[in-house]
């Protein structure tokens, strides 16, 4: 059912999956402007949330380099707050985006039913692009339409996947603890798939 939903998944939830929350639901409000919609309508559209393998950082704001990097291209911080990864969220994911493999297969370990849309970032912005999107259902600015060509999406970048493991090259860097530098060339990678994705959603 709408909003389509994706989780976003790394180790604290202070660095990596919030960058990937704000920065996906950043390119999807500009995808709608784009079309002439209104940014508003969004979260209408789809939900982007994140939370953590590890729970230590629960309740605290996005870590300062990750936050001003969200800032710096356009998107908001406001509101957020690190949490523990639950079943119930992999539950109610339509799509599963982690930072790492080892992520991915905690996620799979906690919901083995989860395995055909749960991926590493990178992994789906990779085979995201090998994905025909003429055979997706019609795109429309709706929650149902949505929603429908997100599931579409999710199922034929599996299908693309054909059993392959993620590359090694599909994993992000751990920034925590390390300069701005780092953190601009993680965002960097989180974008190379979080813009496709969008605009495969809202074309």
């Amino acid at each position: 059912m709408p909003p389509f939903t994706v989780l976003h998944v790394c180790m604290g939830n202070i660095c990596r999956s919030p960058m990937a929350e704000r920065l996906l639901a950043l390119a999807v409000r500009e995808r709608l402007t784009r079309r002439g919609g209104d940014p508003a309508d969004a979260d209408a559209l789809l939900h982007s949330h994140s939370a953590g393998t590890g729970g230590w950082h629960a309740g605290e704001e996005m870590n300062p380099p990750a936050a001003r990097q969200v800032t710096a291209r356009g998107g908001d911080v406001a509101g957020f707050a690190a949490r523990k990864l639950r079943s119930d969220l992999i539950d109610a994911a339509d799509l599963v985006l982690t930072a790492t493999a080892d992520q991915q297969e905690y996620v799979v370990a906690l919901r083995p039913d989860a395995v055909s849309r749960t991926f590493v970032l990178g992994e789906f912005g990779r085979l995201l692009a090998a994905v025909d999107a003429a055979g997706l259902p019609p795109a429309d600015a709706t929650g149902d339409a949505v929603y429908a060509r997100g599931v579409a999406l999710v199922a034929a970048v599996h299908a693309a996947r054909e059993g392959a493991t993620p590359l090694h090259t599909d994993d992000l860097d751990d920034p925590w603890g390390r300069g701005d530098q780092c953190f601009s060339r993680v965002a960097d990678e989180i974008e190379e798939t979080v813009h496709p994705l969008a605009a495969a959603l809202l074309p």
